[in-house]
């Protein structure tokens, strides 16, 4: 089950007691979700269609607690891709869908057969109200990306005006989410995280917060390992290479000039690393009689090095 599936499935299980609330919830529902049909001279049909089981029994309780309406659920099996299946609830011109569209305000309530493009403002007369028409939006046509990915919530609707219309309402919570079109519809969406943790709180769906938390510091404990891991990879290889570096000058000096010809400290030092290729230079400083330190093994190799250029260049 992805991410976004169980994200809807949880606010479908929001229940809430006030009916203006469930009536914004429903017209977001239905604004993303929904389509009208002419079905005779002055009449029109509303289908909701969704792929989630929860999604339906909350629109079905929505529509008889709220408008009174008894509608059915409709499966439709997609025998082809392994697909869901997808539930639909139809509301007749018989059962009142003229009303219940001027209700949700998705036609005007003055005047027959004129849709509104916008988010119902009217209706949205607390904040409750306006977090219950975003997770409504969520539910009709929403998703969220799996936080363990990357970060992305979305509304996707085909009407333009309200996409921009919905992502003022969003912003007014101190969001920043953008319209982009997409083939022929246009989509709202948020791609910071912590914008996407908000908004998940602010319309109810407090185990996904969690669930997003979560992911988001596994990711970092896993960039920080990443971080360190690589980091030492580096230093190890940085080590390795300048003792390959330091044995050669030691190599090049015994073979040429010999080791006796430098000076004695000088001597000890690059005996020490050919015996103890593996060693790193704190270790052979504390083999040392008298033991020095990392800067001053470093130093002596450093001669070294200086006297085995001055061999090549000769």
């Amino acid at each position: 089950m992805s991410f976004s599936t169980e994200t809807k499935n949880e606010l479908s299980r929001i229940l809430v007691e006030d009916n203006k609330c469930n009536i914004c919830e429903l017209s977001g529902i239905v604004r993303l979700s929904g389509s009208i049909q002419i079905v005779g001279y002055k009449k029109l049909s509303l289908k909701i269609t969704t792929e989630l089981s929860s999604v339906a029994r909350k629109v079905f309780k929505i529509l008889k607690d709220n408008f009174n309406i008894n509608t059915e659920i409709y499966v439709n099996k997609n025998q082809t891709l392994k697909r869901n299946n997808n539930y639909v609830l139809i509301v007749t011109d018989e059962m009142g869908s003229q009303n219940l569209l001027k209700e949700l305000r998705i036609l005007n309530p003055n005047e027959d057969f004129l849709p509104m493009n916008t988010v119902p403002k009217d209706i949205l007369n607390s904040d409750e109200c306006i977090k219950s028409f975003i997770r409504g939006a969520f539910i009709g046509g929403g998703s969220i990306s799996n936080p363990g990915k990357n970060y992305h919530l979305e509304f996707v609707t085909n009407n333009e005006e309200f996409a921009h219309s919905l992502k003022e309402l969003i912003n007014e919570f101190g969001f920043n989410s953008k319209v982009v079109s997409r083939k022929n519809n246009y989509v709202v969406y948020l791609k910071e995280s912590e914008q996407i943790s908000d908004l998940l709180s602010i319309i109810g769906a407090h185990t996904a917060l969690l669930n997003l938390q979560n992911a988001k510091i596994v990711k970092a404990m896993r960039n920080n390992v990443n971080r360190i891991v690589n980091c030492e990879t580096a230093n190890l290889s940085k080590t390795v290479n300048a003792a390959v570096r330091q044995i050669e000058n030691i190599k090049l000096i015994k073979s040429t000039i010999g080791i006796d010809s430098i000076p004695a400290n000088l001597q000890e030092i690059a005996n020490l690393r050919l015996m103890y290729e593996d060693l790193s230079l704190k270790e052979l400083g504390e083999m040392l009689s008298p033991p020095i330190g990392k800067s001053g093994v470093n130093h002596r190799l450093r001669k070294i090095e200086e006297i085995a250029q001055n061999i090549k260049n000769s």
